[in-house]
């Protein structure tokens, strides 16, 4: 099993005729992921690699069943674009898009949530179901199907702890990208409890860096609903107060989001804090 995504899922890549949305949509096709449809207004009829393109979200869905998305448009259309996917009844959007500002986040997340929609991201490098689906910008031929879920707030430690767990004989279930900007969709605590729920993963790995409290409500959520074991990396331990370190939400402000804190609370949740990404296989 997985979480979110697998080989059934019908994706529509928004923004598919711009220079990333085409190059992605072609990769994502080329790993076996179910991508049925593209947008981008005024150039519904025609085609990138085969993808059936369209005007509108509404119109896709209906054609081709769609029920995910994944966004490639600048920073101040995501907005509009995750509405309109919303309202067309799309059930998980995906937001690569890096930039985009808090507020409409802010507003965009309600509005989805209210139709009963999710929302990953936005600045997230997407998710993958090894060997059956894959959503967004991650390098697909370092996944392997097995029981171990990632989630993480980094894509590029992401990229490293999954190789090392492959390159080690530990697959993935669902591997998970949530981005590092303040406000965002999917984090810590829901897809803890879908890969504590998902009884083909046996053990969870978070990877976590300063700023912000999610980590710290993980460890709450973690000590009182989670029984497979979580092995933790929190990046950022040497990060200076008041300075941002690549993530828009990765800062240490007035002494809160340290990486101390945050390692103490995932220790104190029994859950298995590592100093350096490469020890995870081990740990496991």
């Amino acid at each position: 099993m997985s979480i979110l995504i697998n080989k059934n899922t019908r994706v529509l890549v928004q923004g598919i005729t711009g220079r990333d949305g085409s190059f992605h949509a072609t990769r994502m096709k080329n790993y076996g992921t179910n991508v049925v449809a593209g947008t981008s207004p005024g150039k519904g009829g025609t085609s990138v690699e085969g993808i059936p393109v369209y005007n509108t979200v509404y119109q896709a869905v209906k054609q081709e069943k769609a029920d995910t998305s994944i966004i490639f448009v600048p920073p101040a259309f995501v907005k509009d674009a995750v509405m309109e996917s919303a309202d067309a009844g799309i059930k998980l959007i995906i937001i690569v898009t890096e930039g985009v500002p808090t507020l409409d986040i802010v507003a965009a997340r309600h509005y989805a949530t209210a139709l009963g929609s999710s929302i990953l991201g936005p600045n997230c490098p997407g998710l993958v179901t090894p060997g059956e689906s894959l959503i967004g910008i991650m390098p697909g031929h370092i996944f392997m199907p097995g029981r171990t879920g990632v989630i993480s707030r980094s894509g590029t430690l992401t990229y490293e702890v999954v190789y090392s767990l492959t390159m080690n004989g530990i697959g993935q279930s669902t591997a998970i990208g949530v981005g590092g900007d303040p406000v965002a969709g999917l984090y810590f605590r829901d897809l803890l409890k879908m890969f504590q729920d998902d009884p083909e993963t046996d053990s969870i790995v978070m990877i976590g860096e300063i700023g912000g409290d999610s980590e710290e409500k993980a460890a709450e959520y973690i000590a009182g609903n989670i029984t497979k074991p979580v092995v933790a990396f929190i990046a950022g331990a040497t990060a200076p107060e008041g300075k941002r370190m690549g993530h828009a939400g990765a800062i240490i402000s007035s002494g809160s989001g340290t990486a101390s804190g945050k390692i103490s609370a995932l220790k104190n949740a029994g859950v298995k804090v590592v100093k350096d990404p490469a020890e995870i296989p081990y740990t496991i």
